[in-house]
Parts: structure tokens; C-alpha cells; sequence
């Protein structure tokens, strides 16, 4: 069966070559990797590994930039569980764009989103967890000058007049076939995306003039833009660029993504040392042969190998490295088992530090929370 893939659902291997075709999206050139490094000075490793490998409008966007030195950011989370380091990718990267770009970030946290579409989950669950999520935001280090919280039913005074603008451009039937909504499902969910839509232009609303949007954001949310995008401009608006992330895989496979749901084959950013040491080496997919031997004899391949993708797409950011790292593995001299240990090892320096700013960000959420003047 081919694989699932929507902003609710992930199932099956996914190939990142055919969404390009499927959803119409352009790879990453590095004639744009080299444009933006003109811009700023550097290329980020999640740009330079292809972790984000598609965009939509990123030429525009750039150039835009690079005339008016004025853009803002865009991204968010849906609260309906603990924070896993997948979320993490493009928090990442978007915190990278608002120290080299110097630009605002509106991050919204739709907290009635997985309300609508899970049966067992409250409203009281989602802003607890929205509570939560916020943390892990702030422990990376955004500027709270420049980061604006948007969370969709405290600020639906703000959100919700331009979400009724969107909803009356998009019909039932394009909602119905990008998203596969069905006779069955509540009149909350279908209209939930308009709502989704607002801070890609809502910036521009404020200020009273157009200023370029880019968001960067996994592949699976890119329908609620793909939908958007066409009534931007119907509204006065410049349509949003993108940038498209690849899923950082769940422990037992190499192919879909890691998910809050199932624990433990998810690293959450609040495990202890123990926990990821026990999850890894437990249930961290392998690239290694059956037998010490033939793994000497052939090597092993971290194109497959969960602790290696870790790695490459997020803890390890020196690229001489990781070139090692994957010539070892693959000649054989490093071992399944070594490899796992450096997977361990670096994820828990990571969360050590994030654990502690995490700890420290109790007491800064209202800094970051937007506040309407």
C-alpha cells in the first residue's frame, strides 16, 4: 500500500522524491544553499545534509530579502502530547534564520487542532500540553524581542476575522481532496486549516503592508499551505515560501517518523541519560551485519542505521565528523554497538543543556506569549 502522509497522519516508507512530484514542490538547489550563504555568511548543516531538501517560493523569498532586508518567519505546534526530538528539526533551523536573518518569528501552538481531530484529547489536555511545548521553544534560544507566541484560542480575538477571510476563498471540495476529509468528519476539522493559514500574512495585516513570509515546517504540514497559498493574493496578500523537512525516523525503522504516541521508540526531550541509553540501545534500527565478522568483512551502512540518521540530521553538526563516522561504519571498523554509544552520548549532551534552559523558560513563557496592543 503506498504510505499515508497528512498533517495527522504518517504511515508507511516514505520517498522523498516522489512528494516533490506529488505535492509539487521544488528541491533545494545549491545554487540557493550559496545564495543564502552570500546572504549571511553560512549554510546551516540541516540545509547542507538535505534534512530540508523541498521549498516553495524560496528564490522569491531570498531576493525579496536581499532587496528590503525585511522578511518574517513562520512555523508551530500542535499540542497534543510531549515534545520528541523530531519536533525539534525545523525548530532549529528556524532559530538559526532569526539570528542570520535578523527577522521576527511568529510561532503558533493551534491548541484546538488535535482536539478537533483526536477522540481523546480535551481542550484542557491540549493547553497543558501547550504549557509544555512552549518550554521546549524557548530552551533553544529564540530572542524573546523577536518571537511572538500565537496560541489559537487566547488570540482568536486576532485570528479569527482573517480565518473566516480565508475560509470563504476555500471550498469544501478542495479541503476534501487535499486533506481526505469525509462525510464523517466534524465541521471543526475542516474548517481548522483557515485558521492555520492567519500567521503566514497576519504580520503584514498588523503592520498594514506586504512583508515576505517564510515558513520552515515538516513535509506532511505542507498541505494547509498548498491550499492557502492559492488565496493569498485573492486577499491582498504575498503567498508564504516554504522550506520542507524530512522526518527524523522512529527508533525501529529507518522509514516514516518518530511520533508523541508511541514512548518507546521516541526520545522525549525530557528522558533522562537512562532512558535514551535504554531506547537506543534497545531499539535503535541497525545498519550492521548479523555477525561480527561479516561486519568487519562488509561494513555496515548508516544510509539504514537510526543511530547514524540521528547523527547526520541533527546531533552531530561537524561534517568532517561525520564523514568519518560513515567511513568507519561502512568499512567496518566501527561497530553497531560504538555507533550506538556516540548516538547516546551526543543526544544527552544535547538534552542536558536543553533540559536546563528548559527549567529556566518557567519563568519567561509571558515574555514570548504575543500580546495585541
Amino acid at each position: 500500500m503506498p504510505p499515508t502522509i497528512t498533517p495527522w497522519e504518517v504511515q508507511g516508507e516514505v520517498d522523498y522524491e516522489k512528494l516533490i512530484q506529488q505535492f509539487g514542490t521544488e528541491p533545494i538547489t545549491h545554487e540557493q544553499l550559496n545564495h543564502i550563504a552570500q546572504q549571511v555568511g553560512e549554510v546551516h548543516y540541516m540545509l547542507r545534509r538535505g534534512v530540508f531538501f523541498s521549498h516553495r517560493d524560496l528564490d522569491w523569498l531570498l531576493n525579496q530579502y536581499q532587496q528590503t532586508g525585511e522578511c518574517f518567519l513562520y512555523t508551530g505546534r500542535a499540542p497534543s502530547g510531549n515534545t520528541h526530538i523530531g519536533h525539534l528539526l525545523p525548530w532549529v533551523l528556524t532559530r538559526w534564520l532569526q539570528e542570520k536573518f535578523n527577522v521576527d518569528l511568529w510561532f503558533q501552538f493551534p491548541d484546538e487542532e488535535k482536539f478537533l481531530f483526536k477522540q481523546d484529547l480535551s481542550l484542557e489536555d491540549t493547553a497543558a500540553y501547550t504549557q509544555e511545548n512552549m518550554l521546549d521553544v524557548i530552551a533553544l534560544g529564540f530572542d524573546p524581542d523577536k518571537t511572538h507566541f500565537l496560541i489559537d484560542t487566547r488570540h482568536a480575538g486576532i485570528l479569527y476575522k482573517h480565518a473566516c477571510r480565508v475560509a470563504k476563498k476555500i471550498t469544501f471540495s478542495t479541503a476534501k481532496a487535499a486533506f481526505g476529509f469525509q462525510d464523517s468528519s466534524n465541521i471543526g476539522s475542516v474548517f481548522y486549516t483557515s485558521m492555520q493559514a492567519v500567521p503566514a500574512f497576519l504580520p503584514s495585516a498588523i503592520a498594514g503592508r506586504n512583508i515576505p513570509c517564510l515558513i520552515p515546517l515538516a513535509i506532511d504540514q505542507d498541505p494547509h499551505f498548498r491550499v492557502a497559498r492559492d488565496i493569498y493574493p485573492s486577499l491582498g496578500y504575498y503567498k508564504p515560501a516554504v522550506l520542507h523537512a524530512r522526518f527524523l525516523p522512529s527508533l525501529q525503522g529507518p522509514e516514516g517518523k518518530m511520533s508523541s504516541s508511541s514512548a518507546p521508540d521516541t526520545i522525549y526531550t525530557t528522558d533522562t541519560q537512562k532512558q535514551v541509553e535504554e531506547k537506543i540501545k534497545k531499539y535503535a534500527y541497525s545498519g550492521g551485519r548479523s555477525s561480527l565478522q561479516e561486519h568487519k568483512e562488509q561494513g555496515g551502512n548508516p544510509d539504514i542505521d537510526v543511530s547514524f540518521q540521528y547523527l547526520k540530521m541533527f546531533f552531530e553538526p561537524d561534517d568532517k565528523k561525520l564523514q568519518e563516522l560513515e567511513h568507519q561504519y561502512r568499512n567496518g571498523d566501527l561497530l553497531t554497538g560504538e555507533l550506538k554509544d556516540i548516538a547516546i552520548d551526543k543526544i544527552n549532551v544535547f538534552l542536558q543543556q536543553h533540559q536546563k534552559q528548559r527549567e529556566k523558560a518557567r519563568n519567561k513563557v509571558e515574555q514570548f506569549i504575543y500580546q495585541a496592543e
